[in-house]
């Protein structure tokens, strides 16, 4: 009886223990399937590399259709011929080709006015090169917010999307054109004309370096120049009141006050600018070779341009941006110091110097430079300064003389006078003297 109720005992647990195993081993199917149930239909999958046409159909403002061209650029066809920007179309492009729903809400929609679908909100129309076309419609917003619904033409299904899915396909002419002033490209702009305030500066670039060549031949601060050029590359048209201004903004450029004209050369050509302040408020109006038009501009363009000469030439007395120094020759009076520089190290008089105390020195080397040029007070130098770098291929020597509490700087073979504040002499003069075994 015992062995009977024992067989009968590990039956029963047999089969609790199939029935746990064959419940545990079938959920995650049950789960998957749940989840496949609850996936989020795609409404649009396309490659943008293979749209060729868009059309942006607003219900409640002129539609913009794009093209793109036999070199692979989109052009704005309608409502007028423009270049367009590349990125905006790019990104509109983006959201679109793979464009998923939150929910189907209607798998067989029998009434399109109750989702705002029978005169949608916006109608996007994109074209393939294999001649295929696909029309995606956008309708009301969903009543809890944060969504809209939408089809897809020959698809009875009505589907609802994010709203900011919505915000980043509806775009205008405005959001779509590109709003370059000049289309040259910056690391390739080759020179620079500049004419303004009764003067012409002229600038041409040697890789990365730039050289003033009008009204003569002088070193140009490059960091300057390099950001005049990104400023007029980067300039953009202000399209904020375009149709409020766009009957005055002519007639008004004419009579303002020119601050600068700037050409700019790279392989495709020379483009042209032309800045101009408003004479009685600080708005700065601009007209480009390159598109058709005047235009508002940001306050920050008439300003980098609002320059002279002096402001582009370069000020450092020494040239040692890229160079590593390897003799420093100082005489300031009866004071005399003679650097050079062995491998890794520092000798003076057969000394190793201390490495921390000639780089302090090297800095304010570097950092030498004038506040303004002058044309006089350059008399009786009395500190010489000879730095060798380049492996001793660049020799560069400058001469300073004090003059009325500050000093004036002569470059060697170089008519230029350099105004020196004495706080800068004085920080030189006192690295040179702290320098150490």
């Amino acid at each position: 009886m015992k062995i009977r109720s024992l067989i009968v005992a590990t039956f029963v647990l047999l089969a609790l223990v199939g029935t746990l195993y064959w419940s545990d081993h079938k959920k995650p199917s049950i789960e998957v399937t749940k989840a496949s149930a609850n996936t989020s239909p795609a409404i649009l999958k396309l490659d943008p590399a293979s749209i060729a046409k868009l059309e942006i159909k607003p219900k409640d403002a002129e539609p913009v259709a794009l093209s793109k061209d036999s070199s692979g650029h989109w052009q704005i066809v309608e409502p007028k011929s423009l270049r367009a920007d590349q990125s905006a179309v790019s990104k509109v492009l983006s959201s679109l080709s793979s464009l998923n729903s939150e929910r189907v809400v209607e798998d067989k929609a029998s009434d399109l006015k109750q989702f705002g679908l029978d005169h949608p909100a916006v109608e996007i129309n994109v074209g393939e090169k294999n001649n295929s076309s696909q029309q995606l419609l956008i309708g009301d917003d969903t009543p809890a917010g944060g969504a809209v619904y939408a089809m897809l033409e020959g698809d009875p299904r009505i589907f609802t999307m994010p709203s900011y899915k919505k915000s980043e396909i509806d775009q205008n002419l405005t959001d779509l054109r590109d709003k370059r002033l000049l289309t040259v490209t910056p690391d390739k702009v080759s020179r620079l004309e500049l004419y303004e305030k009764n003067q012409e500066i002229g600038f041409g670039r040697n890789k990365d370096e730039w050289q003033i060549l009008k009204p003569k031949p002088l070193p140009a601060d490059s960091a300057q120049v390099g950001e005049l050029v990104a400023k007029l590359t980067d300039a953009r048209m202000d399209l904020s009141g375009a149709d409020k201004d766009a009957n005055e903004t002519p007639a008004a450029f004419a009579h303002d006050k020119p601050v600068a004209t700037a050409k700019l050369s790279d392989p495709s050509g020379t483009q042209e600018l032309q800045v101009r302040k408003n004479n009685n408020k600080d708005i700065y109006f601009a007209k480009s070779s390159a598109v058709d038009g005047i235009y508002k501009v940001d306050a920050s363009l008439g300003q980098a341009l609002d320059k002279n000469l002096d402001d582009f030439r370069n000020k450092k007395l020494f040239d040692l941006s890229y160079n590593e120094p390897s003799k420093i020759e100082i005489h300031d009076g009866a004071k005399a110091y003679l650097l050079t520089k062995g491998g890794a190290d520092w000798w003076s008089d057969g000394k190793k110097m201390n490495s921390g105390s000639v780089e302090t020195l090297i800095s304010d080397l570097r950092d030498l430079a004038a506040s303004k040029f002058v044309d006089s007070g350059y008399a009786n130098p009395t500190i010489e300064i000879t730095v060798s770098s380049d492996d001793g291929k660049r020799v560069e020597k400058v001469s300073i003389a004090k003059s009325s509490g500050n000093f004036i700087a002569k470059r060697d073979s170089d008519p230029t006078l350099y105004y020196l504040s004495s706080s800068q002499i004085e920080a030189l003069q006192k690295a040179a003297s702290e320098i150490k075994p």
